[in-house]
């Protein structure tokens, strides 16, 4: 299949890496890709790990399973790092996108020996310096995006104006917010190795 990419996300019940996934493959979709995006359902409460799926393509998806060879994923809260193997089955020319302020050595450790490039930024900052509020997903799915090239930046953000204005529709006061979050990120998404 041409261009596929695939992305596997793991965060917590309540912070949107479903949602992240989801507006990701919206987002896509709108540049012409063809796109999956869905949830790994289970026993999912508040706070409980959850994973979700984007798969993004320039031809027709047929595959329909869990994403068990990611080309890169999002981890959205780190401690997931003690106990969720984040790095199964990813690639090593891909790379992996962590919500973190921990340092590299640390990092590193939690790892499984992952030898693919890592990315951080640290979601908790962008979120309350655009939001006043902790919303990691916002700024995580801005970073997927540049860490992966999906598309070009600008395409990115206004699109994503579009989506957050009908999302919004009845909150128009978090739309500003929540594209500063996005443009933040873009800013302070990093490589560590």
């Amino acid at each position: 299949m041409k261009n596929l990419i695939e992305i596997r996300w793991h965060g917590r019940g309540g912070q949107g890496a479903k949602t992240a996934s989801l507006l990701l493959a919206d987002a896509a979709f709108n540049t012409g890709k063809f796109i999956q995006g869905f949830p790994e359902y289970g026993p999912e409460r508040m706070g409980a790990p959850i994973t979700a799926y984007n798969r993004i393509s320039d031809e027709p998806i047929r595959i329909h399973s869990n994403i068990y060879e990611p080309d890169y994923v999002v981890v959205v809260d780190d401690t997931l790092l003690d106990s969720v193997d984040v790095t199964a089955g990813l690639k090593e020319d891909g790379a992996i996108v962590i919500n973190t302020t921990k340092g590299k050595d640390e990092i590193e450790s939690k790892l499984s020996n992952y030898k693919g490039a890592i990315y951080t930024i640290d979601a908790r900052k962008v979120s309350m310096e655009a939001l006043g509020k902790y919303f990691p997903n916002t700024p995580m799915l801005a970073a997927i995006v540049k860490v992966a090239g999906i598309m070009e930046e600008d395409q990115f953000l206004e699109d994503m104006k579009g989506s957050f204005a009908h999302k919004f529709a009845k909150k128009p006061e978090v739309i500003e917010g929540n594209m500063k979050a996005l443009e933040l990120a873009l800013q302070e998404i990093k490589k560590i190795n």
